[in-house]
């Protein structure tokens, strides 16, 4: 079972990008083409949540949502103890020797407790340049006794941080429904729960980094994401045609617009393109939070933001469809949305 994951595989000293992690031409990150710029992403202090400001924030939120897809927050509540409790309770999971961290490596993508390199190993031709440990977290106590034991304080850790997340998930949910003019728990009656992606990146040491991705351009099926950085720049967002990087501020996260959200603002706020890039120096650690809605969740554009001037963009549908469609069809680079189209007149 040796290099199973690619944490081991870079360890073992390759100096070559394997064949099996090369992407196509057509299918290969634009490095040449990337906006260098620190104030290309807003950046929202939602202290102002809680005082006068908060029209202003809203406002802000809202504006971030329409025209960048995504953004930073600070002042989210997560402290920096916690911040660098999780990040560094992830990089020892990493380095554990491969036989500990193979007990919870799967290959089955439906498995709510799995370590792998990519969505599915089995069906995926080319590998990302990443090892993944994704854990379903909400609630808790259904979820808990599945992670993995070691580093001995892995779950308490992991815990911890889950329970800020959710908080802060709510907030911004509950922040983003009143931006659209919607009842401020709309979204969140929605909301079935989340799970996090620890996601790590070894250092590439192959000069051309543009023939992998650590992950490759797509969207996410969430209402949000929130992603949590370390110092190592690699995300990169498509807008108005151009790749920017969404650099790391410390203490802030970033909060980005989910297919759910684009689909139920209908098409207000924007689930961009995005992807990561790898680092031929420094190893990258990264950990996203999914927010998705129920099963049987509607899905679709809010009917109060339906009228004679903004006719319904997308058809009513399940989140069941909709996940279930993602494995009918490949279009983890295409909008997965484009499936859901309202018929026009």
């Amino acid at each position: 079972m040796s290099n199973l994951l690619l944490a081991d595989l870079a360890a073992s000293g390759v100096k070559q990008i394997p064949s099996g992690y090369i992407r196509p031409i057509t299918d290969r990150p634009n490095l040449s083409d990337v906006q260098i710029s620190h104030d290309a992403i807003p950046l929202i202090d939602l202290h102002g949540l809680t005082g006068p400001s908060r029209s202003l924030v809203i406002k802000q939120i809202s504006q971030a949502c329409e025209n960048d897809g995504f953004f930073q927050v600070k002042n989210h509540g997560i402290s920096e103890e916690l911040i660098g409790k999780i990040m560094k309770i992830a990089r020892q999971f990493f380095k554990l020797p491969e036989s500990e961290r193979l007990k919870t490596y799967s290959d089955d993508p439906t498995k709510t407790t799995r370590l792998s390199t990519s969505f599915n190993v089995n069906s995926e031709k080319i590998s990302s340049w990443r090892d993944f440990l994704r854990l379903h977290c909400y609630p808790l106590e259904d979820y808990m006794h599945e992670w993995p034991c070691n580093p001995p304080s892995f779950r308490r850790d992991v815990a911890e941080y889950c329970t800020g997340i959710r908080g802060l998930v709510l907030r911004v949910l509950e922040a983003i429904s009143e931006s659209l003019g919607l009842e401020r728990d709309y979204i969140d009656r929605l909301l079935k729960g989340h799970y996090v992606s620890i996601n790590y990146y070894p250092a590439c040491q192959e000069s051309e980094l543009d023939v992998t991705h650590g992950v490759r351009t797509h969207t996410d099926p969430t209402i949000i994401t929130i992603l949590m950085q370390d110092d190592v720049p690699g995300l990169q967002v498509i807008n108005d045609d151009k790749w920017i990087d969404v650099n790391p501020i410390p203490g802030a996260v970033v909060v980005h617009v989910g297919d759910m959200l684009q689909a139920l603002s209908n098409c207000r706020y924007k689930s961009l393109l995005h992807q990561a890039i790898v680092n031929c120096e420094r190893e990258r650690v990264s950990i996203a939070s999914y927010c998705y809605p129920s099963d049987d969740a509607a899905i679709g554009p809010a009917k109060k933001l339906i009228d004679d001037d903004h006719p319904a963009i997308y058809k009513d549908f399940t989140y069941k469809e909709f996940h279930e469609s993602m494995w009918r069809v490949k279009c983890s680079t295409a909008k997965r949305l484009d499936l859901f189209m309202a018929e026009s007149d």
